[in-house]
């Protein structure tokens, strides 16, 4: 439950001769059933849930004008040791002091990697003792931490050179504005949770996408961009939508719960190459070539060694769903929140998939809003059905809060924190 590229370090500039280097046990894929195999193995691993943690992006800016460019040096400079590499290939790349790796997306905005805790409880105290450090660093340039999930003040800039970076800005254009607004101004929250025992994955994996739509409205923080109103609550959600379907679409959960390993595998097959790393030219893919076309040797317009294991490790970072395998389960709908308000959501999530029984009321609770996420993320509660299920929403996780672990005066602040933001975006 690390960073976004955990099976690559510095992954935006690592070559395919590289990435080889750095897992030496890589290994040819001899045809698609091989890799549909591997996908399975290494995105859903089972057994009790005991870990759990979050990824928290924000954007950055200057406390005396927020609509200010950023000077990535600046941003160099209030970093220091802990500058990722993405910015200066020679940092230390320290991490920060509860261990959290941070790293910088395409328009610098921060993202703090938790690792993994055992409990709530000891989640809260590294993100806050990171998150903290963090802030003081950055005051100490006159910079400060966003608190919405969209840039509220500057167009999207693209201010990372790596190969990654520059091949999904020009891959992205041709569709729309979506793709560099993703890239450059959005900062979402994720939370990351134990796939769990193989008899409940497909129940929890149901759960989280059906919360989806629920929890976006709900917390939903991105309504103002570059300086105006977009008319939608959660305008960092659109345009992640507005990218490149293949690579963003939730998967359909309904009553009949199918096995997510087999059609995920299926579907990471079938989705083009966003990027294709190479040692001395650009990474642009070739049009409409699928990891599947690869393996068979087909489509690629130009000779390319058979993919390793590596190459679909790399594949598997550049798929931006709202739900994402990893080995563990990532949520990625939640827009970022305020820098002091991040557990509230986290801790909901959490307990709303504790136990089977809670698990199961969230399934009675959202099936029926499941697919509801451009409404969600244009008109939020305003949307009856899902204002009615953020109500059932509350009342099941706050109920379940207790069991994370939490001290009974967090829980008290986080059920009123919870119904107070229900009561907020309703009237929004």
């Amino acid at each position: 439950m690390t960073a976004v590229h955990a099976h690559f370090p510095d992954a935006e500039r690592t070559g395919r001769a590289d990435a080889a280097a750095v897992n030496r046990t890589a290994r040819v894929l001899a045809d698609r059933a091989e890799g549909e195999a591997y996908v399975a193995s290494v995105c859903f691993k089972h057994g009790p849930p005991r870990l759990l943690g979050a990824e928290l992006e924000y954007t950055v800016h200057h406390i005396a004008d927020p609509a200010r460019p950023l000077d990535p040096d600046v941003i160099a400079d209030a970093l220091g040791p802990h500058t990722p590499r993405t910015l200066r290939r020679d940092s230390p790349a320290q991490p920060l002091p509860a261990g959290s790796p941070l790293s910088l997306e395409p328009g610098c905005q921060v993202e703090i990697s938790a690792l993994p805790q055992p409990s709530l409880a000891a989640l809260s105290v590294a993100i806050s003792t990171d998150l903290d450090y963090l802030t003081e660093l950055l005051a100490r340039h006159g910079l400060c931490l966003g608190t919405q999930g969209i840039d509220a003040h500057r167009l999207p800039q693209r201010l990372l050179n790596t190969e990654r970076y520059a091949a999904m800005e020009r891959r992205f254009a041709p569709i729309g504005p979506g793709g560099i607004t993703m890239m450059c101004s959005t900062a979402g929250l994720q939370v990351c949770l134990d796939t769990g025992e193989r008899d409940e994955l497909p129940a929890r994996w149901a759960a989280l996408h059906a919360l989806g739509p629920v929890l976006l409205a709900l917390f939903a923080n991105s309504a103002r961009h570059a300086g105006r109103e977009t008319g939608s609550v959660s305008a960092r959600w659109l345009a992640v939508m507005g990218t490149e379907r293949a690579r963003t679409y939730a998967a359909r959960v309904g009553p009949r719960f199918a096995d997510p390993a087999t059609g995920w595998a299926a579907r990471i097959m079938d989705t083009p190459l966003l990027v294709l790393p190479r040692t001395a030219a650009p990474w642009d893919a070739p049009d409409g070539l699928t990891f599947g076309d690869w393996i068979d040797g087909r489509g690629a317009g130009e000779a390319l060694d058979p993919p390793t294991t590596d190459d679909l490790d790399y594949h598997l970072t550049t798929m931006f769903t709202p739900v994402r395998p990893r080995g563990y389960l990532e949520a990625r709908y939640l827009d970022a929140q305020p820098p002091g308000e991040w557990l509230t959501p986290v801790a909901l999530l959490t307990a709303l998939l504790s136990r089977k029984s809670v698990v199961d009321s969230v399934l009675e609770a959202c099936l029926p809003v499941a697919q509801l996420w451009e409404p969600a993320a244009r008109h939020g509660l305003a949307v009856a059905e899902l204002a009615t299920a953020a109500r059932r929403v509350a009342d099941i996780g706050c109920a379940a809060l207790p069991e994370t672990g939490l001290p009974p005066e967090t829980v008290s602040r986080l059920e009123s924190a919870v119904y107070r933001r229900l009561h907020r975006a309703r009237k929004d």
